[in-house]
């Protein structure tokens, strides 16, 4: 291959050598491509300017992508996530102890994902899917990206059916519907992971695939959790997901969308999911950190301007898909935790306006040895009414209502005021209902046993015993309806209508246990 190169002017001695060179490339090449070299690649690079706190600063990558995935050394990843002009900014998804200044980056060409499939259930892995458990590597079906897009309105099907956590104050009187996004908030240490780790054990049996994502958390809560998993059998049809406090910030970003993609799979295979983000006020702090760090322009209270379109785009992926799109449903309990029951700060504003109601737990409540320390008054379902089954109608219908009344009655009665007699019973059956709606941890309750329960309760039934019986007595009521009647507690769980006959055969089963027992104590 040779080329004229005499009429350059006055700097054709240095062309010509340059374009000489260019010539023995050109014949390098065409010598590569005839070898049977044509798979060449060509690869970007980059080199690292600074690192620390779980923040990379990235000289080169002129083609590199928003949340492309970078390599670094070591094999360590991290997001390509701030495009400034003059460097990259980078999201470290690992540690970043061995990475100096002047290594060099290379791009992926791909953006992070993770594996999905039903060998994921019964595992515990970090949000880079790497296995915690000492199970051996992660077998899966395929990868998918975390960042997916929800599912359009045209392909979401009406909430119908429930998903019973297994506790007496929020099946009835505050029901999450299968598809339903379902906030529980309080302060901290009063109970808000203990129902998310009721829910998922009563899901055995239900068939309910269940995804536990930890942001933050410390080690040993964490393993609390997956051991009262383990022990009643919850981790067969669970997927544990766990982004440690003491880890990068950067992982505690990805994984409530890693944990989500991972839940929808399922929900697209035509399965009901549940999963719980334990919690966002976590993951808000750590997406504040990396904005802080990467020099994004700060909002209120330090937050960046994208903290709400951050969350809604991640609980915006639970749904009830229709039938011709799978008919799966993916329900959502993200956790987020108040400080000194200011509900009306930013991010739990935030969530109580992205999700579809509320459960707020009370410290005072909780002080009380209320539990759950659900506040009725606080708490809603703007869905999870319509999915009630109809024995739950039938029973507490009224029950909220004069609940809350009863909780003005009772504030109204510590100022010492000469009450009447209608409004002292009102207090004493309000007592009652309030002690019969406490539940221990870890003993979630079956559908027929709640009705049972509520049913005695509303009646007035227990209304002639003292409070502090009222346990043993529940517990009577409820081995016996489950052993007696058989039949009708096939029929309340099958969400047929809970007829006269079937209450009054209920409540008999209850007075004949109530007067044993007042008999029992006159003697």
């Amino acid at each position: 291959m040779t080329k004229d190169y005499s009429k350059r002017g006055s700097q054709g001695s240095l062309l010509s050598v340059l374009h000489g060179a260019i010539d023995s490339a050109e014949e390098v090449l065409e010598q590569a491509l005839a070898s049977g070299m044509a798979d060449l690649k060509v690869e970007e690079s980059g080199t690292v300017i600074s690192i620390g706190s779980g923040i990379a600063r990235i000289a080169g990558l002129a083609g590199v992508q928003a949340e492309e995935l970078i390599e670094f050394p070591g094999g360590i990843t991290g997001i390509a996530f701030n495009l400034d002009p003059d460097a990259v900014g980078v999201i470290m998804l690992g540690s970043d102890e061995k990475i100096s200044s002047g290594d060099r980056v290379k791009r992926t060409g791909r953006v992070v994902d993770v594996p999905v499939g039903d060998e994921l259930l019964g595992r515990v892995i970090d949000a880079a899917a790497r296995p915690l458990d000492n199970k051996g590597p992660v077998s899966y079906v395929e990868r998918r990206p975390i960042e997916r897009e929800a599912p359009p309105i045209m392909a979401r099907s009406p909430v119908t059916v429930p998903l019973q956590t297994g506790l007496k104050v929020i099946d009835a009187l505050i029901p999450v519907g299968r598809g339903q996004r379902e906030l529980i908030l309080g302060d901290r240490q009063i109970g808000k992971t203990a129902i998310a780790l009721d829910t998922i054990i009563n899901q055995a049996d239900k068939d309910v695939i269940c995804v536990y994502c930890s942001i933050g958390q410390q080690g040993a809560d964490v393993a609390k959790f997956i051991g009262q998993l383990r022990k009643f059998g919850a981790l067969e049809y669970t997927t544990v997901v766990v982004a440690s406090g003491d880890g990068p910030p950067g992982l505690r970003y990805v994984a409530p969308f890693a944990a989500t993609t991972i839940a929808e799979y399922f929900m697209e295979q035509g399965r009901d999911v549940l999963i719980v983000y334990d919690d966002l006020t976590l993951h808000a702090r750590s997406y504040r950190e990396l904005s802080l760090l990467l020099e994004r322009p700060p909002g209120r209270e330090a937050y960046p301007g994208d903290i709400f379109y951050l969350h809604s785009r991640l609980l915006e992926r639970s749904t009830h898909l229709r039938e011709e799109f799978g008919g799966g449903s993916l329900t959502a309990l993200p956790i987020i935790e108040t400080q000194a029951q200011n509900i009306a700060a930013y991010i739990p504003t935030n969530l109580i306006s992205i999700t579809d109601g509320q459960i707020y737990l009370s410290p005072d409540l909780f002080q009380r040895n209320h539990l759950p320390a659900v506040d009725v008054g606080k708490s809603v379902s703007r869905v999870g009414g319509k999915t009630q089954l109809p024995a739950y109608r039938a029973v507490t219908g009224d029950l909220r209502l004069s609940y809350a009344q009863f909780e003005e009655l009772e504030m109204f009665a510590r100022f010492g005021t000469r009450l009447d007699e209608k409004t002292r019973a009102t207090i004493e059956r309000g007592r009652r209902v309030r002690k019969v709606l406490t539940q221990p941890e870890l003993k979630p309750l079956t559908i027929p046993e709640q009705i049972a329960v509520l049913l005695s309760v509303t009646e007035g039934l227990f209304d002639p015993v003292e409070v502090e019986a009222l346990p043993k007595l529940e517990k009577e009521v409820k081995e016996a309806v489950t052993a007696e009647l058989k039949v009708i507690c096939e029929k309340i769980e099958s969400g047929e209508q809970l007829s006269a006959d079937d209450q009054g055969a209920i409540l008999d089963i209850a007075r004949r246990i109530v007067d044993d027992y007042q008999s029992s104590i006159s003697q």
